[in-house]
């Protein structure tokens, strides 16, 4: 028996047989040259139509996807249309390289780069070479990489998987993931608590495991067992047997009656439906980039009226909060972002935008508000990346220009935390972003799995913070009729059933998480007492590490055992 420890990302206890990820699309020869006949020219379309043709399959894995699932392919589809990539093999075209080798090459490059940025930027190089090899087989008739087929259950481990897979993963076949590489807050980690797949990353050996070997995996202690034993076997067992979790029924509170909505991170009109199925008490995050995505240029306000209006209609009298457009670092736009920034995880996106485009936050105000007032949704807008009072209160009056009443802003900055009091005297609400302050919080890239132990929201330091931010709520509201502005969560630590509960005992709100969370919360939430939840984040932050603040918590937790969350 051998025992790997990675980072836990999802929770789960099963055992099954190790499939591993079958091996890259091969390296083209470093000699290749252009066949007979063929000029660079004609080679260039050949690269063209090929970078097309995976572009057009993974729109359309992305359409039949939903909720992360559906963001991640439509990102990667983006980095498959990529101007830069395709005039980057014509270059090599014209010094006699094959397409084959040009696209290798010139995908090559682009990672690179990537990577040197560092950042969100950096995790965007792997979907570029996921992208590279798709092109590749494309360009030999090859099929394109993915999940290896599987008589039965397994366990798939990979050094990392490429978004596109990850996104299309079948939960009837692969029961875990089983990652060398990645973060806490990596593609990976978010899409398998999608779909309620066990899963631990950062699990250095992994893809050393023979084919077929017989693996126990605890998605929720981050470990990996070789030929398991009778307690890893009972342990598995006993997840399956777990009681199932009843449906979300649509208000969540404490034991003790204390109210936490709980609330649905959405991208479009049909997650809203199926989150307002679910229970949902509302949107906690509206993200509009679906809006722009693949776009060369901005949506007309037409445009943007119809598709936020879909996602308001499914939640008619309740609250939809609506993140404007978060454009920068990860997520470029042609119009609007600008690919030669040499940080742009520290550069100009999410609100900062405005600065440099002035006019395009201003048309999608007037869309929400246009939108609002043709539904019945509570229409609440924050902007992100906010750092300063300053820029609170500028876009606070922007919103107040378009006749939008409620406005906030984004936490994702450990500024706007630290300033949270002067910040909600210029707006109504906040929301913490907690994936990006974490990493903002603990300088540690999320995609790399050496620094995931850092990159955790368990650190004591990023509660800290939570806790700040609530405070500051507090300050402000001091001396006034009114209560404390509300403080939410609205980032991946929202779904974490443990986590939850010690976010509402540091004051938090409200919290709003992936559908498939809510039940899960919802029942762990009200299992705890106010009193006892506001003992457990007090425990948290005392602690002197993410792993001794999680497991301090979760032992108090016994429902979490049951529940095999």
């Amino acid at each position: 028996m051998t025992s790997i420890t990675g980072v836990g990302v999802s929770p789960g206890r099963v055992v099954g047989p190790v499939v591993q990820m079958p091996p890259a699309v091969a390296e083209p020869a470093p000699d290749g040259a252009l066949p007979a006949g063929a000029t660079p020219e004609t080679e260039t379309e050949r690269i063209k139509a090929a970078a097309k043709s995976v572009q057009a399959v993974l729109k359309s894995r992305a359409a039949a996807a939903t909720g992360d699932a559906a963001e991640v392919l439509k990102a990667t589809a983006l980095m498959a249309a990529d101007p830069m990539l395709v005039k980057s093999a014509a270059k090599l075209l014209a010094a006699g390289r094959s397409a084959e080798r040009a696209v290798w090459e010139a995908g090559g490059q682009v990672a690179e780069q990537l990577r040197s940025l560092g950042g969100y930027m950096a995790e965007r190089a792997a979907d570029v070479l996921d992208v590279r090899a798709r092109i590749v087989a494309e360009l030999r008739g090859e099929p394109a990489p993915g999940i290896p087929d599987s008589a039965g259950p397994v366990i798939l481990a990979a050094e990392d998987l490429a978004p596109a897979d990850t996104a299309t993963l079948d939960p009837d076949r692969i029961i875990a993931l089983v990652t060398a590489g990645g973060g806490p807050q990596s593609h990976t980690a978010i899409i398998a608590r999608a779909l309620g797949l066990p899963a631990v990353v950062a699990a250095a050996g992994v893809t050393e495991l023979p084919e077929g070997t017989e693996v126990y995996v605890d998605g929720a202690a981050g470990l990996v067992v070789t030929d398991p034993g009778e307690a890893e076997l009972a342990a598995a067992a006993e997840y399956a047997a777990r009681p199932t979790l009843p449906p979300f029924n649509g208000t969540g509170t404490t034991a003790d009656g204390h109210r936490v909505p709980l609330l649905a991170n959405v991208g479009g009109g049909e997650e809203a439906a199926v989150a307002a199925a679910a229970g949902a008490e509302g949107v906690g995050l509206l993200r509009t980039e679906f809006c722009f995505l693949n776009r060369t240029e901005e949506p007309t306000v037409e445009e943007q009226v119809e598709a936020y209006k879909a996602v308001f209609d499914a939640f008619p009298g309740k609250k939809v909060v609506v993140r404007t457009l978060d454009a920068g670092a990860d997520k470029p736009l042609p119009f609007l972002t600008d690919a030669t920034e040499p940080n742009p995880a520290l550069g100009v996106r999410g609100y900062r935008t405005d600065l440099t485009s002035p006019g395009v936050l201003e048309r999608q105000l007037a869309a929400i508000a246009q939108a609002a007032a043709q539904s019945q949704a509570q229409v609440w807008v924050m902007a992100p990346m906010i750092s300063t009072a300053g820029e609170a209160g500028r876009f606070a009056t922007l919103c107040a220009d378009a006749g939008l009443k409620t406005s906030g802003v984004m936490v994702e900055v450990p500024s706007a935390a630290v300033t949270a009091g002067s910040i909600l005297k210029r707006v109504d609400f906040v929301s913490l972003g907690t994936n990006d302050l974490t990493q903002y919080t603990m300088a540690a890239d999320r995609q790399l799995g050496p620094l995931a132990a850092l990159n955790d929201p368990w650190q004591p330091a990023v509660l800290r913070l939570v806790q700040a931010t609530v405070d500051g709520a507090r300050q402000a509201a001091a001396g006034e009729q009114e209560p404390a502005k509300p403080v939410g969560v609205c980032g991946e630590s929202a779904a974490d059933p443990a986590l939850a509960v010690v976010l509402v005992g540091l004051g938090v709100a409200t919290l709003s998480m992936t559908a498939r969370s809510l039940p899960g919360v919802a029942a762990v939430l009200g299992s705890t007492t106010l009193e006892q939840a506001r003992e457990l984040a007090a425990l948290a932050l005392s602690a002197d590490s993410a792993a001794e603040a999680r497991a301090a918590v979760r032992s108090k937790l016994p429902i979490l055992e049951t529940l095999g969350l």
